[in-house]
């Protein structure tokens, strides 16, 4: 198995964007990079090879889910999960930590570790973080990350310092625990603090000193307002190595993508593309649309003319919101393709323009056209009541 190595390709003297190119024992990534999310080792609605064809360098399952179904030891009985779900790009896991926080009453936390009740069945497990790396060996990612406490938000600044000094000692304790399950796995430390300045940049330091050979960014995206994750990171940023690769955990709409390119991030993950996709909602380089709109039902071109995604290649956006309002399987395929290669091409995009020493123009062009959905929402409820006004008078 080959070692994994992080090179910078090329940075952006204006900004803190940067490209550059990370080896994994499965492959090759190029920076920045966004990382579909296959919950359960599998992207919902795709197979391996539509996301291959979408340009998919790397894809995030998640340990939680997996040790509770089918269970890691199953996995490992296929020595791992590129063979079990015939991905053989690289792959990420998480640790779980989130989803267990995320459980509310059902978990006991304690300086060991944390005690849950699985929401399937209401059996009880333990995670350690030790217990968490014997399980992320057993499903065989290339990077993994370490068992970490996400504080919520709002969180009490005592709250948010015991959470993260917490967190530093179970990543010593990973970091000793993964020598001994797996030193061929790269295993990312994770950066903790809540929404308090001070306590993202001294978990910065400390994390950034430990030997991770990567960074990744938690805690954020938890329900606050963009604004402030975007203030956050700007704390955050210059206190982390600059030879390590940084990901930002559970962040991924397309101005999510673009805007934290610039204050420094490599790798990004969220279900955001498939999970809109789902429901109707396709990005385009102007915003999300619904497809399921009336605008599209006999519209003979594709989704977004010049996209080249397989959906757009191939099907018409009539024929795609015939599919999506008739609830056809084939329209969860259809959708889905088209966000993950819309994000794909985005990053690629992105890293062509940090090369070309043009990322500002990028970013500022691409944010000036792009109606984020929370806007475009607001801008459909002004319409409907301008007509409904209307037929009032």
């Amino acid at each position: 198995m080959s070692s994994f190595t992080f090179t910078l390709d090329a940075e952006c003297p204006q900004t803190w964007a940067r490209a550059g190119t990370i080896q994994t024992p499965h492959g090759t990534i190029q920076t920045p990079i966004f990382m579909p999310v296959g919950t359960q080792a599998t992207v919902k609605s795709l197979a391996p090879e539509d996301l291959q064809a979408a340009g998919a360098q790397i894809i995030l399952a998640n340990t939680y889910h997996l040790m509770l179904r089918p269970g890691s030891e199953l996995i490992a009985s296929f020595e791992g999960l590129h063979n079990f779900m015939n991905w053989h790009g690289p792959i990420l896991t998480d640790s779980g930590g989130f989803q267990v926080w995320s459980l509310g009453h059902l978990r006991k936390l304690s300086e060991d570790g944390v005690t849950f009740k699985s929401h399937l069945d209401g059996s009880l497990h333990t995670l350690t973080p030790e217990r968490v790396m014997q399980i992320e060996t057993e499903l065989g990612a290339d990077i993994i990350l370490p068992l970490d406490i996400c504080a919520p938000h709002p969180c009490p600044p005592q709250e948010a310092r015991e959470a993260m000094e917490t967190t530093h000692r179970w990543a010593e304790r990973a970091l000793v625990a993964k020598e001994r399950f797996n030193p061929h796995q790269a295993l990312f430390g994770i950066v903790q603090g809540a929404f308090e300045p001070e306590l993202r940049q001294e978990s910065a330091r400390i994390v950034g000193a430990m030997p991770f050979p990567g960074l990744s960014i938690g805690g954020l995206s938890v329900g606050e307002p963009k604004e402030e994750m975007w203030r956050i990171l700007s704390y955050v940023t210059p206190e982390l190595p600059r030879e390590k690769p940084r990901h930002l955990l559970g962040v991924g709409s397309p101005e999510d993508l673009v805007t934290g390119v610039g204050l420094g991030m490599d790798m990004f993950d969220c279900v955001l593309p498939t999970r809109v996709a789902r429901h109707g909602g396709l990005f385009t380089s102007k915003g999300r649309v619904n497809i399921k709109s009336a605008r599209f039902r006999s519209q003979h071109g594709p989704v977004e003319e010049g996209c080249d995604c397989y959906t757009c290649l191939n099907y018409s956006a009539a024929y795609v919101n015939h599919l999506a309002r008739t609830e056809e399987q084939l329209y969860y395929r259809l959708g889905s393709v088209h966000n993950i290669h819309f994000m794909l091409r985005l990053a690629t995009q992105l890293r062509t323009a940090i090369i070309a020493g043009t990322y500002p123009t990028f970013r500022d062009e691409f944010l000036a056209q792009y109606v984020p959905a929370s806007e475009k929402v607001r801008e459909d409820q002004r319409e409907k009541w301008k007509a409904a006004k209307i037929q009032s008078v």
